[in-house]
């Protein structure tokens, strides 16, 4: 990430929140302002569901089966768009594991970085985080918690989180 050019932002929905979840959409949030979203056609073995889950993010199992993609072409999808740049995540922690499973079901090598926004994130920034968040999230208006969406709220309130902050404040 250059100074100035917003960070990309990698957002993944998935099947549940257990350690037998798998992704079922991928959002990203471009520097470029460029975005990428896409619902992931389950691998065969891909069984686990979690209605809890589904409550949340209002995809069903049955709205990936039929308008799903495959996931060989989301993997190269996601290498074209963001070969050799590091992507952030604000969920790195379960959202790495997803990425990965994704990737290796497809055996596709990754070709981009894949890092916790907290590595570029100031304190002062996450001192205001949470409510500018919440300002973004009124405006963007949209009651649907979809990766793409997630993805570009994060982008914007890491880019307002930053202007925000005095420059003697922010890491440089």
């Amino acid at each position: 990430m250059r100074n100035g050019t917003p960070p990309n932002i990698i957002d993944i929905e998935a099947s549940g929140f257990g350690p037998h979840s798998y992704p079922i959409e991928v959002g990203v949030a471009l520097s470029t302002g460029e975005k990428f979203c896409s619902l992931i056609l389950p691998m065969q073995d891909w069984t686990h569901w979690d209605e809890q889950a589904e409550g949340i993010h209002r995809i069903s199992r049955e709205i990936l089966l039929t308008h799903g993609q495959p996931i060989d072409r989301i993997a190269e999808n996601l290498n074209k768009l963001l070969r050799e740049a590091t992507a952030y995540s604000d969920g790195w922690v379960v959202d790495q594991t997803w990425l990965t499973r994704l990737f290796h079901a497809a055996r596709i090598r990754r070709e981009f970085s894949f890092s916790p926004l907290e590595l570029i994130l100031s304190e002062p920034q996450m001192d205001v985080w949470h409510n500018t968040k919440n300002v973004v999230l009124r405006e963007v208006g949209n009651k649907r918690h979809r990766a793409s969406i997630d993805a570009y709220v994060i982008q914007q309130t890491f880019e307002r989180t930053r202007r925000t902050v005095p420059v003697n404040q922010a890491r440089a």
